[in-house]
């Protein structure tokens, strides 16, 4: 009997890399997909296959799915992970190329995934599609009005997508990461003083590890969330549960037991 196959997206760095890393050693057949080859280059090592594209072009969705199909012959797993972040001031003369870079790489290449994937799977019976949401898709942030838009428009394309291929078996479900140390958060302006105060700001007193989002990712994408579609899994350390009128209990860095 032939090892199930699992795609993931953004695979390079972060949750991606923690989530493809998951998947196969768990008994996966998996397919990394990054636009930076050189982010691949561990891939070898662990018998994972890495597909290098620009997920925001469908030709990478459509490529991706075509190399599971055509090394392994099916398909039961698509992590759409990739993503980025960046600011978006509303006076800045670059603002609207900004914000359709990140609807491009953020939502079009979810959508792009689901169209591809979602066929291949029901041809088989079913399957799981994961999509990297945010805590930012249920929220504003500052300055980052592109993010937050992005990010709310994955949750809802995964619910549309859950009523349209549920029939079939295909489940699609969205992952909320809160602040995790990985190398978007820790990227561009982000200082130790701003990682204070995320980590102030949850409820847990700690940011989160990629290998707990990976965590969270591999149970919606495998069968023990068989009966789970249209979801959305926050995985945050509790910040959502806050309803921000009153900060959480903190305690001094010293006193956070890692």
């Amino acid at each position: 009997m032939s090892k199930p196959v699992a795609i993931v997206t953004g695979a390079g760095t972060g949750i991606g890399q923690a989530t493809a890393m998951m998947f196969a050693d768990r008994g996966y057949d998996v397919i990394a997909v990054d636009l930076n080859e050189e982010a691949l280059h561990w891939t070898s090592a662990r018998g994972i296959t890495s597909v290098i594209g620009d997920v925001s072009e469908e030709s990478t969705s459509e490529r991706m799915v075509a190399t599971a199909l055509e090394k392994f012959g099916r398909l039961d797993t698509a992590v759409l992970n990739a993503g980025i972040a960046k600011r978006t001031e509303w006076a800045a003369p670059d603002v609207m190329d900004t914000f359709d870079q990140i609807m491009s790489v953020n939502v079009r290449s979810v959508v792009a995934g689901i169209r591809h994937a979602a066929p291949v799977m029901a041809a088989r019976g079913g399957g799981s599609i994961v999509a990297t949401a945010s805590t930012s898709g249920l929220g504003g942030d500052p300055i980052r009005f592109a993010y937050n838009a992005s990010k709310a428009a994955v949750i809802n394309v995964c619910r549309a997508a859950a009523l349209d291929w549920g029939h079939v078996g295909v489940r699609v479900n969205a992952m909320g990461p809160g602040p995790t140390m990985t190398p978007i958060l820790q990227g561009g302006r982000i200082t130790p003083e701003h990682l204070e105060e995320f980590r102030r700001n949850i409820p847990l007193q700690r940011l989160g590890r990629p290998e707990e989002q990976a965590e969270v990712i591999y149970f919606l994408g495998s069968p023990a969330s068989s009966y789970v579609t249209g979801a959305v899994f926050m995985c945050d350390g509790g910040v959502t549960a806050n309803a921000g009128v009153f900060p959480p209990i903190s305690v001094p860095l010293s006193e956070v037991q890692h």
